[in-house]
């Protein structure tokens, strides 16, 4: 029987559970990145919702916003039509 070395054998496990971390710990990162994005999306979509409501306040009809290529909410509307796809 081989003698084994304790303090090794620590080392090189702890090698691993590092490696295992850093795993997690980059994917905690991405998944926190993918969550203030969506943050970020939904504060653009409702400040673009205001912008939308003004500037029909300020005299713009729906069909000259929609001849500038400026349709109300057509993010909001892509994504309920793909959310329901699902």
């Amino acid at each position: 029987m081989a003698n084994l070395d304790i303090e090794q054998t620590r080392n090189q496990a702890r090698a691993l559970l590092d490696s295992r971390i850093e795993s997690v710990t980059n994917l905690v990162r991405t998944r926190q990145r993918i969550t203030d994005l969506k943050d970020q999306l939904a504060s653009a979509e409702r400040d673009d919702k205001r912008a939308y409501v003004q500037a029909t306040r300020d005299g713009w009809s729906p069909e000259e916003l929609k001849k500038l290529g400026l349709e109300p909410a057509a993010a909001g509307r892509r994504r309920k039509t793909q959310n329901q796809s699902h």
